[in-house]
């Protein structure tokens, strides 16, 4: 059993990193199940034992930095009881990872490859702050409406720092998101100190 799902891991990785390879060289539509399969030392009948289409493909892609993007950011809180949002220190493994990445968070957050993509990477950041973190002091509005606030904020600057090439420094860009935050909204409370 061990082995097959060792098996099963290692063609999906290998299908990933086909897709990946061949949409720096062309244009997702343009990029046929035969390719993604040949490229990833396969063929058809293995693809579509793991996914039905090529959009599905992207979409698990999309899934696994989304997941290690919600560690990176996760990790930034681990062991302590609160933060201020004026503290940038939180927000600036988003970025460095997003830098890190910005190949794929560019195909992510920049086009409609996959529709709702940029809501799926809202999504898992608020779910961050709905599961893990509170606002210190009570606030007079539904805090559901400060998490989408947060988070929608977070995807306009970064959507706008992709497109500018990522040329600011992560550290500048988790300031300027911090002082967008923390004008606002205070201190966050993090739940079960951040095990």
């Amino acid at each position: 059993m061990a082995t097959e799902d060792q098996r099963v891991l290692r063609t999906r990785s290998n299908l990933k990193k086909a897709m990946l390879e061949l949409l720096q060289e062309h244009p997702f539509g343009d990029i046929s199940i035969t390719k993604i399969a040949e490229m990833a030392g396969c063929n058809r009948v293995t693809f579509y034992g793991h996914y039905n289409t090529s959009a599905q493909l992207l979409t698990d892609i999309f899934r696994d930095y989304l997941d290690e993007l919600a560690q990176q950011y996760k990790n930034s809180f681990k062991g302590i009881q609160t933060f201020s949002l004026a503290d940038p220190a939180r927000i600036v493994p988003l970025f460095k990872f997003v830098r890190e990445h910005q190949f794929v968070f560019s195909l992510m957050l920049m086009g409609e490859l996959i529709p709702g993509s940029q809501n799926i990477f809202c999504e898992t950041i608020q779910s961050i702050s709905r599961n893990d973190l509170e606002l210190k002091d009570g606030i007079w509005f539904d805090t559901e409406a400060v998490n989408y606030y947060e988070t929608y904020a977070l995807l306009g600057l970064m959507i706008y720092w992709i497109k500018e090439g990522a040329q600011t420094s992560p550290e500048e860009m988790a300031v300027q998101i911090a002082h967008l935050y923390s004008t606002t909204l205070g201190d966050i409370v993090v739940r079960n100190n951040g095990k």
